[in-house]
């Protein structure tokens, strides 16, 4: 039997476990030019919380009793495709179950790493995100000072490496005081603000002496507050995510646009599906840099899908503690 989590009703606010709804199916099998593949790690992301409210966004809406959607990584069990064999292993958009089925161009072979999950973390969305974002949109210069919220997340934690290879001063922002020490001892932070602290917005002002030059946001909210008031004529603010706002019933009041205009800021909304074509490229320099052991990644695995909605709700709220998989069965 195939087991997959639905999406039961649409949350009010932050996510509990009775909005998901566990099933069990048949297995089902493949039709031509399609393989079934038995998923071995699903990658759960803050978009899909987005995804769960239904209405219109930059990403397809989850209808209701449909399987939560997301990527996985795993093996071809059958093949009606020429171009996989039973044994491959793929990564796909296999979504939150045990077994899928799937087809090119959506579904990508995985070839030459150690760490199968690694596609679901530098080698994968996160990687491309960190890699396309900061280079396309940061503009990196020497010198400069960089500012990432969720420094430890999937992303945040590959943009500060990143960032630190290319001659910037980096800080981060994380909620405790253990993520900040790992950012700063293993990550190569040359600053890491606990956001959860006293005087946050005062410890952070201290950390970037000469304001921030570029600021890569994933969180958003009060984080974004604290932010905006140091930027520097001509900083760059990628907004990759906005973690803090998702589970908001109102709307977060913004912050004052008027130094947007007086400091020529650039702010930018940033989705990496916008980006496919860079994708290859993304691939090929994350991948020198694991092999190198120049890009570190500390992972937070769940195991089994029926553990997958309180592994879920628990990152939306900052539990995780690096990128989070569920490993399944």
């Amino acid at each position: 039997m195939n087991r997959r989590v639905l999406l039961k009703q649409r949350p009010k606010g932050i996510p509990v476990v009775t909005d998901f709804e566990i099933t069990e199916t048949a297995i089902p099998s493949p039709a031509t030019d399609e393989v079934l593949v038995k998923n071995r790690f699903l990658s759960l992301d803050p978009y899909m919380r987005g995804q769960m409210d239904g209405g219109k966004s930059y990403i397809q809406a989850i209808d209701l009793g449909d399987v939560m959607n997301g990527h996985t990584v795993g093996e071809v069990i059958l093949s009606n495709n020429s171009a996989f064999a039973p044994g491959d292993l793929v990564w796909g958009p296999g979504h939150w179950q045990e077994y899928t089925l799937m087809k090119s161009p959506s579904l990508r072979k995985i070839t030459g790493l150690p760490s199968l999950s690694a596609w679901l973390g530098p080698m994968g969305l996160p990687g491309w995100t960190a890699y396309i974002g900061l280079s396309d949109f940061g503009t990196p210069t020497q010198g400069e000072t960089i500012v990432i919220s969720s420094a430890i997340g999937a992303v945040g934690a590959l943009v500060g490496q990143l960032a630190k290879s290319q001659g910037l001063h980096v800080v981060g922002i994380a909620g405790g005081a253990k993520k900040c020490r790992y950012a700063i001892e293993h990550l190569g932070y040359d600053e890491c603000i606990d956001y959860k602290a006293e005087n946050f917005p005062a410890r952070l002002a201290n950390a970037c002496p000469n304001g921030i030059d570029i600021d890569f946001e994933n969180v958003g909210g009060p984080i974004l507050d604290a932010v905006w008031p140091l930027l520097n004529s001509h900083s760059r603010v990628i907004v990759c995510g906005l973690m803090a706002q998702y589970n908001l019933i109102s709307k977060y009041p913004g912050p004052d646009m008027t130094q947007l205009l007086r400091s020529r800021i650039n702010m930018r909304g940033f989705i990496i599906s916008d980006h496919f074509a860079r994708i290859p490229e993304a691939i090929a320099r994350m991948n020198e840099l694991v092999a190198d052991g120049k890009i570190k990644f500390k992972e937070d695995i769940t195991f089994g899908i029926e553990n997958a909605p309180e592994a879920f709700i628990g990152m939306l709220q900052g539990a995780n503690f690096g990128k989070t998989l569920v490993e399944l069965k």
